[in-house]
């Protein structure tokens, strides 16, 4: 395994370089953007992606070696998962918070808690102690649900109602953050093993190293993005001098009437919406398996020796390919729609989990084979999150999204709950471990979940058959395409 790694990091990277130059190559010139070419526009962007991508960078150092820690510490499977299920359990306790907490204490406030709280969730992990470890869950559960709302809060809110700039350029700042998150996972990975293993600092110290990085994405935010409120700070108090001052709390229980009605319109454009319930069908039991598969990576491939560092980059590699064959087969060249390459994104990881429930056979393990379909989840991955974005985009109407993404969240951080627990149930009523039957069955249940996505994709674009709204605008009106 130790070679099968390197040698896979190796040609991933060099599949990437590969299809990124093609991608370039088959997109057609264009002259600047003006947002490209705007230098007020540029700063703003580059104070924000400097703090966002030091909190992506140090959420994706935790990746790697969290299993092993545990394990290093001596608790078992069923343990762990329990660990696992706090985190995704406070994922949904959270969850509506993490849109109400930026209207309360503000955005950049809010995004300083992330910084606190993520750093106390990486302190922790020092501890052997299963309770202080399970509130270093919770915290985790906490940090991650203001990193998936906050940060884009903020950039958001400044973009559109402070400097007034197009909403059209929204995209392209978003865009560049997704380019760099890959190459931050993929580099995670690998200073990650170079801690761990190479340096011999064991499975902690990537989440020491987390520590500073989320020390300077606070400082950045205090004090760049403090700068960069000055001047609305300014002008807010030449109002509180002509208008009086505000109520602080008719503020609050504004903003607590904007979050319920958000929910109550997401709840409505949900069930009203044949589409988007479907869509939110998908995109439940398709996230809640990555979420299962998170957990049970390591404890397949650990065994065997394998550097996790490595695998891990691995991983993130393919998935960043499959990002790459999404721009390329959605081009002008090859014109696929969205909706085919979200069939193909969904089959193939039916496929791979079909392939684990027997190369994770109990005393026939098949390490390269289950390393093999891990990599081909994470390309199905690439190719699911743009198609399903698209989708979304089209299908929930904007002004709702907060809410029904939400709502779309929760049987999502369920289903993967109520896995893990099942997993924990069953190793631990067996006596059983990494050699016993319940991640096979774990793997055998993740297919069915993914079958019933693939019937819910299926349904979907039979539904949406002569549905332009969820074509890409090239190709509307140039036939039945589903």
């Amino acid at each position: 395994m130790l070679v099968t790694a390197y040698f896979a990091i190796i040609f991933l990277l060099a599949l990437c370089v590969g299809l990124e130059l093609t991608a370039r190559r088959l997109t057609p010139p264009q002259s600047t953007p003006t947002a490209v070419a705007n230098p007020v526009f540029r700063r703003f962007q580059s104070i924000f992606l400097r703090a966002y991508l030091l909190a992506l960078w140090a959420d994706w150092l935790q990746g790697p070696y969290l299993y092993k820690l545990y394990r290093h510490y001596s608790f078992l499977e069923s343990q762990i998962a329990i660990l696992y299920v706090c985190g995704l359990a406070s994922c949904v306790l959270f969850a509506p918070f993490s849109g109400w907490l930026p209207q309360v204490l503000g955005r950049r406030q809010t995004c300083l808690l992330f910084c606190l709280s993520y750093s106390a969730c990486c302190l922790t992990k020092l501890s052997r102690d299963y309770f202080v470890l399970i509130v270093g869950r919770v915290l985790g559960g906490l940090s991650t649900s203001l990193l998936a709302t906050t940060f884009e809060a903020w950039y958001v809110h400044r973009h559109v109602e402070v400097h007034d700039f197009p909403k059209e350029w929204i995209p392209s700042t978003f865009t560049k953050a997704a380019t760099w998150n890959h190459g931050l996972a993929v580099g995670a990975g690998l200073v990650a093993n170079l801690l761990a293993e190479w340096l011999h600092l064991g499975p902690v110290a990537p989440f020491l190293l987390a520590v500073p990085c989320l020390a300077c994405c606070g400082w950045v935010v205090l004090t760049d993005w403090g700068k960069e409120e000055a001047t609305e700070s300014s002008e807010g108090d030449k109002q509180t001098l002509l208008l009086g001052t505000p109520n602080g709390g008719a503020t609050r229980l504004s903003a607590r009437a904007r979050f319920s009605r958000s929910c109550q319109d997401g709840l409505r454009c949900l069930l009203s919406d044949r589409r988007v319930m479907l869509l939110g069908g998908v995109q439940a039991l398709f996230e809640s398996v990555l979420y299962i598969f998170v957990f049970l990576w390591t404890p397949v491939l650990d065994p065997h020796g394998p550097p996790l560092g490595i695998v891990f980059s691995c991983l993130m590699a393919a998935s960043m390919a499959g990002s790459l064959l999404y721009r390329l087969a959605t081009s002008t060249r090859y014109r696929l729609q969205p909706g085919h390459v979200l069939c193909v994104a969904v089959l193939m990881a039916f496929f791979s989990l079909f392939m684990l429930t027997f190369s994770t056979a109990p005393g026939q393990p098949r390490p390269h084979e289950s390393f093999l379909a891990f990599l081909l989840l994470e390309l199905a991955c690439g190719l699911y999150f743009p198609a399903v974005s698209f989708l979304q985009g089209r299908v929930i109407p904007e002004e709702k999204r907060a809410g029904v993404l939400a709502w779309f969240r929760l049987p999502l951080h369920l289903l993967a709950c109520l896995g893990l627990l099942a997993l924990h149930g069953e190793v631990s009523g067996t006596g059983g471990g990494e050699g016993g039957s319940g991640t096979r069955h774990m793997f055998g249940g993740c297919a069915v979940m993914m079958l019933a996505a693939l019937m819910a994709v299926v349904s979907l674009f039979t539904l949406g058959r002569n549905d332009t709204d969820l074509r890409l605008e090239g190709t509307r009106g140039e036939g039945d395409m589903y």
